[in-house]
């Protein structure tokens, strides 16, 4: 679980902001969108190839 002590001199929405972006950086919020319905293997591995294709075709253009 992630933690963030609120220093003497942060204010609540400080403290808040430096939670949430822990929380980003460890992958918590994609974990929960990932959970949040069940996909089958079958469109799980369609969804990763989709994926796969849109990055290498990004990848591509900054190529040109």
């Amino acid at each position: 679980m992630a933690e963030v002590e609120k220093r003497k001199e942060d204010s609540i929405d400080k403290a808040l902001r430096r939670f949430k972006t822990k929380l980003r950086r460890e992958g918590v919020f994609d974990e929960l969108k990932k959970r949040e319905y069940y996909e089958k293997p079958s469109e799980k591995r369609r969804h990763d190839l989709a994926k796969a294709k849109r990055k290498e075709a990004r990848r591509r253009q900054e190529d040109w």
